[in-house]
């Protein structure tokens, strides 16, 4: 934790492990009450940054990154902003490479370049800079991957035709998850803190809903695709769905929360993993041979988000699946072939999205190797 010398402001980077690879995470900018809080979130996120990595076979650790705004609409003031950007970048630097950083809430691939301004260990710039762009899409991507998952578990086909889906959080994510499942035939009920998200909802037909409500819609999948923390002991007990999948990070207050949604039937894909597709895209870029767009498609695909939520199961939290991981020859701080024996030993067949590939259907990346969304 450092205070820039140009902003002024507390720049944080937390670095959970490094035992897979440099610790990858992306850098987020927020106003926090106190420096306390923004401590808090960072070593929350780089712990689920480990997670994911581990889960999804990547040579890579956890780790994460916070620029801690004085106020909330300083981020606005563009002078301020590349001073705190800068400022975030000499504290990568210093840490000499065991920390990566990417875009995350609050910065953009533009702010990445203004942060390679300050040091090399940075990912997600543009791709006229030879960096992947922004991964949201591979995000969204997975997402609508592992929804289609958990209906075919709780439901018996993977279709969303019919099906109703409350997405709460219209960002960079949510807003491209809820135009997927508009589009793969699905009702929605969508909610966001900033009302002009709502033309988006008027463009795909859906419900506009207060955040609140979202949670306890009587709905068939309920996607969380905005902070974290939202289900606790507490909101559980108000959930209408039965299936929750969402892009949202540590959605879960506490890892004793896995059970209890087990406990009330609710059937939860890990975070970890559902969200996964946007770092798989991202360690595209750090291979030998540089970023590949076909190649991103076919890991976040063909073996990305949708093997994995087969592999590491539904339902189990972080330590849970650590300890799958474990039990199954693959260490969740081991070495990446490992991990990958784990996840192959445990898929017992195609998933979903792979038959519907097979027909001709699912999401599939198009020829110029950029996420595309599934239409019916």
């Amino acid at each position: 934790m450092r205070r820039g010398r140009r902003s002024g402001c507390f720049t944080i980077v937390a670095v959970h492990s490094t035992a897979r690879g440099p610790a990858l995470g992306g850098c987020r900018l927020w106003h926090y009450e106190d420096s306390r809080a923004a401590v808090r979130d960072a070593l929350r996120l780089s712990r689920a940054m480990t997670f994911k990595s581990a889960v999804a076979g990547l040579p890579l650790g956890g780790g994460k990154g916070v620029i801690m705004a004085p106020d909330p609409s300083v981020s606005g003031d563009r002078g301020w902003r590349v001073d705190a950007l800068r400022d975030f970048g000499d504290s990568v630097e210093s840490l000499g490479g065991s920390y990566v950083t990417a875009e995350d809430v609050g910065t953009s691939s533009r702010d990445m370049e203004t942060i390679s301004l300050s040091t090399s260990h940075v990912t997600g710039l543009s791709r006229r800079l030879g960096g992947s762009g922004d991964p949201s899409p591979w995000t969204a991507l997975g997402v609508q991957a592992a929804i289609e998952v958990c209906c075919e578990r709780v439901f018996g086909t993977p279709s969303l035709a019919r099906r109703t889906i409350a997405i709460s959080g219209l960002g960079n994510v949510g807003g491209r998850v809820a135009t997927a499942c508009a589009e793969a035939g699905a009702t929605l009920l969508v909610s966001d803190i900033d009302p002009r998200k709502r033309a988006l909802a008027d463009s795909l037909s859906a419900r506009w809903v207060e955040p609140g409500e979202a949670l306890t819609a009587p709905v068939d999948v309920f996607a969380p695709c905005a902070l974290g923390g939202l289900l606790d002991h507490e909101t559980v007990l108000r959930l209408g769905a039965p299936i929750v999948a969402g892009a949202a990070n540590n959605q879960l207050a506490g890892d004793e929360i896995a059970a209890l949604l087990a406990q009330r039937g609710v059937l939860w894909a890990p975070d970890f993993v559902v969200n996964a597709g946007g770092i798989i895209n991202i360690s595209v870029e750090l291979e030998r041979n540089g970023y590949d767009p076909r190649r991103a498609g076919e890991l976040v695909l063909g073996r990305g988000v949708e093997d994995h939520v087969l592999s590491v199961g539904v339902g189990l939290g972080p330590l849970a699946a650590d300890e799958v991981l474990e039990g199954s020859d693959g260490r969740a701080h081991g070495d990446r072939s490992s991990v990958e024996i784990s996840w192959r030993r445990r898929r017992r067949r195609p998933g979903p999205a792979q038959r519907a590939r097979a027909r001709g259907r699912g999401p599939r990346p198009p020829r110029d190797g950029s996420p595309r969304r599934r239409r019916r």
